[in-house]
């Protein structure tokens, strides 16, 4: 199931003047499943998109929404697990979530939902801003705005932190619950081979997109790997502005020539995340044909690639490799060599 706010709002737009309801995680306090930015959208039929707790919730929101709908107030809702006497929502986490309900009008101009799918469609980073009004206030009360990254001021959205800030540029200094929003991760993967399959499959579950890269007839196919972006072209004749949009890549050609063709293209790229399958002799092979080392690239470069979960199946390799990258693209594992402050403080 997607749970990527694009893929969401791909949903949504399908049909956007039905009688939507928003529901957003504004605050928390201990722990909770979700985190503040969480959205859910419900629609008059009781369909859900997206979720914001391990499901323990969803069956009472979905009764709150159908009372916003009909009613077209804003509900400010608060479930709280901290009382373990309390067994209500049987929330496993133990803490305190709040979360508004905001009806789609045309009178808040459907909280500018619409400007948000594009950009996101796009691929733009930035924040959706929202604000917070009182409990039963009229939705047409709260707006909704895509705010795209400040680049005079150097904020993107990989600095922004989720949370409620004051709006001093308005008349009543509104509160404003600020959210980074970002399109999904895009993957590169360079080569189409019967091992990728997996691969790309994990990747789509995690609501990434996917490209392939491999211009053999027999390698790539499109029934292999369906919804995802497959480029034919010999990596010569790739344009380096064609792979700046991704965020990751993973070359498993499984020919030297192409795999140090592979690498020499992404050098020039400010990736995250890049990797290579094979052992590390096979590793040296490759960069030395295309005479690199492992610090020629700016992101977390691994070779061989993934992390040792064990396992030699394709499915065990691509949950490896996927695990690492994951771990990098979250900001949960640094590039090799660098020494987190729990390190330091270890050493």
């Amino acid at each position: 199931m997607a749970h990527h706010l694009l893929s969401l709002l791909n949903t949504w737009a399908e049909k956007p003047q039905q009688d939507w309801t928003l529901a957003v995680i504004t605050s928390v306090e201990g722990s909770s499943y979700r985190k503040p930015g969480a959205i859910m959208l419900f629609d008059p039929l009781g369909k859900t998109l997206g979720m914001l707790s391990g499901g323990c919730l969803e069956a009472d929101l979905r009764r709150h929404a159908q009372k916003s709908i009909q009613t077209q107030q804003v509900q400010q809702l608060t479930y709280d697990a901290t009382d373990e006497n309390d067994t209500s929502y049987q929330l496993g986490c133990g803490g305190l979530v709040n979360i508004m309900m905001v009806p789609l009008l045309g009178d808040n101009h459907y909280l500018g939902l619409a400007e948000l799918h594009h950009q996101l469609t796009l691929g733009k980073k930035g924040s959706y801003q929202l604000s917070i009004v009182e409990h039963h206030s009229h939705a047409g009360q709260v707006v909704g705005k895509f705010v795209a990254d400040d680049i005079a001021y150097k904020q993107t959205a990989a600095d922004i932190i989720t949370g409620i800030v004051t709006d001093v540029s308005s008349d009543n200094n509104l509160n404003l619950l600020r959210i980074p929003v970002r399109s999904p991760f895009h993957l590169g993967v360079f080569g189409g081979g019967l091992d990728a399959q997996p691969l790309v499959a994990m990747a789509q579950q995690l609501d990434w997109q996917v490209s392939v890269f491999d211009s053999r007839s027999a390698y790539a196919r499109g029934y292999d790997f369906p919804d995802a972006k497959i480029c034919k072209k010999p990596l010569t004749q790739i344009d380096l502005l064609e792979i700046q949009h991704l965020d990751a890549a993973v070359v498993m050609n499984h020919n030297l020539d192409m795999d140090a063709a592979a690498l020499s293209l992404l050098q020039g790229t400010n990736l995250a995340y890049i990797a290579l399958l094979g052992p590390t002799h096979r590793r040296d092979k490759v960069l030395q044909k295309c005479q690199l080392s492992t610090d020629d690239f700016s992101g977390f470069f691994s070779a061989p690639a993934g992390l040792a979960l064990g396992g030699e199946l394709p499915s065990s390799v691509a949950l490896s490799i996927l695990s690492q990258c994951h771990g990098v693209l979250h900001h949960g594992l640094k590039r090799q060599g660098e020494l987190s402050n729990l390190d330091k403080v270890m050493l």
